[in-house]
């Protein structure tokens, strides 16, 4: 059996948005009744460089086994290469053989963006459509498209620390989307009465207060991912009725919930749900017009292999990407 390789352009290519919603949306519901593994992801970190990170999964239906490979480089923003580096790669399961290897880079961008718009469908108020991006690389880009796959956006404002890149994402944007981009020079005029605010910034120090959060407001918040970094401040975090992609991958990485916990201003009991119970209705998402919601996205393995499981049957259907012999065999000889 041979190993499909595919390329960042032809992920990109193969993976739209509304088509990525539905599957992280099936792959949350499967992670909900429990036919799937996720563990925790383990790193390690490497001295003036970056993170090296592993993230092995199993979802059940349709089984797919593989594991993503990351290298977080904070170093690359600003350049023209992504933070976020790496490969996913799929095993088949009856043998074990490698039957994918892609890149992680792009499925990253486009799987975290349409978990946040799976969130979105569930928390947001119907009419929300006035949107604030608080950043302007990769995870900015897909959010935006993100956001206007699931509501009828007819604002959006932008902010970033560097004036020349907040400026270049609106105009680009703009033209893009064919909805018009604002950059703003602040996060508070970014955020101010917005009902839709997605963070996607590296800061590791909160970017977004509570006390600019307008009744009735959903939040995605995906820029941090581990326990010593967060975009959100202790206030933003203790109004917001709180949901999850995964409760164990929370309380043992996410800063956001973390810091918060640490100074005891909320506990364990504050996040009400993952977006999987939501979707199989056993828990309740948003419950009146004027709270304000809060996704908290760490990034799950399943996502990733869901995505790339579809990537691989497209990949095939219409005989995309390279093909090369990996699977090991045993000599007849030995």
């Amino acid at each position: 059996m041979s190993t499909v390789i595919l390329t960042q352009s032809e992920v990109r290519s193969l993976l739209p948005m509304d088509v990525c919603i539905e599957l992280m949306a099936e792959a949350l519901a499967t992670l909900g009744r429990g036919d799937a593994i996720n563990p925790l992801r383990s790193a390690i970190r490497v001295p003036d460089l970056g993170i090296l990170g592993m993230m092995p999964g199993y979802l059940g239906s349709p089984a797919v086994l593989g594991l993503k490979v990351v290298a977080v480089f904070p170093r690359n923003h600003g350049t023209e290469f992504d933070s976020h580096q790496g490969l996913v790669t799929l095993f088949e399961t009856e043998h074990g053989l490698p039957v994918a290897i892609m890149d992680a880079s792009e499925i990253t961008a486009v799987r975290t963006a349409a978990v946040s718009g799976v969130a979105t469908r569930l928390l947001a108020r119907e009419d929300a459509g006035d949107l604030a991006i608080i950043g302007s690389g990769v995870q900015a880009r897909t959010h935006l498209e993100a956001m206007l796959e699931v509501r009828e956006v007819r604002r959006v404002r932008v902010f970033s620390r560097d004036e020349q890149r907040r400026s270049a994402f609106a105009e680009r944007e703009s033209a893009r989307r064919g909805v018009p981009v604002e950059a703003v020079a602040s996060a508070q005029e970014a955020v101010d009465g917005a009902d839709l605010i997605c963070t996607t910034t590296s800061a590791r120090e909160p970017v977004l207060f509570g006390d600019w959060i307008a009744p009735g407001a959903h939040i995605n918040a995906v820029g941090s991912s581990i326990r010593t970094t967060r975009e959100l401040d202790t206030a933003a975090v203790v109004r917001s009725r709180l949901f999850v992609d995964r409760r164990e991958s929370t309380v043992n990485e996410a800063g956001d919930f973390l810091f918060p916990k640490a100074e005891g201003a909320i506990d364990d009991g504050h996040i009400l749900g993952e977006i999987g119970e939501i979707l199989l209705g056993q828990v309740t998402g948003r419950a009146s017009r004027d709270e304000i919601t809060l996704f908290k996205s760490l990034g799950l393995a399943v996502e990733d292999l869901a995505a790339a499981h579809y990537l691989l049957e497209r990949a095939r259907a219409e005989g995309v990407g390279a093909r090369v012999e990996l699977g090991g065999r045993v000599d007849a000889t030995d």
